[in-house]
């Protein structure tokens, strides 16, 4: 089992979110479940499609960190 870091962002009516190490899956969504949902469906739907074309699966490799400061 693989495990993809996926980076979901705020838009003013809805929220996207893509997979650093696998450009162009991308998805869209109005809340954080429905992007996890999404976003396990266009990741295989990803890498089925890079086997079936002989591609290699890239390895996950991000890291996800957050750095906590005050702001004035």
């Amino acid at each position: 089992m693989k495990k993809y870091a996926i980076v979901i962002e705020h838009g003013p009516n809805n929220l996207s979110a893509y997979v650093p190490d696998l450009p162009g899956c991308i998805t869209t969504g109005r809340t954080v479940d429905e992007i996890q949902r999404n976003m396990q469906e266009a990741i295989a739907l990803h890498l089925e499609g890079l086997a079936e074309d002989g591609e290699p699966i890239p390895e996950p490799s991000t890291d996800v960190s957050y750095v906590e400061l005050q702001v004035a």
